[in-house]
């Protein structure tokens, strides 16, 4: 009988963890564009005097 295995076990759930966490935060990340979108564009900043002088 072959013995197991455990670093390659140990690296398959750690892919897993990693891509659980990868698709939770681009789930945070498109909800958050989603909010922003719908409040409008941020206004730009406007320059506070010219810079020449």
């Amino acid at each position: 009988m072959a013995k197991p295995n455990y670093s390659f076990e140990k690296r398959q759930r750690e892919l897993a963890k990693k891509k659980k966490q990868d698709e939770k935060e681009a789930k945070k990340r498109a909800e958050r564009e989603a909010r922003a979108a719908a409040a409008g564009p941020a206004p730009e900043p406007e320059p506070d005097s010219d810079p020449a002088g």
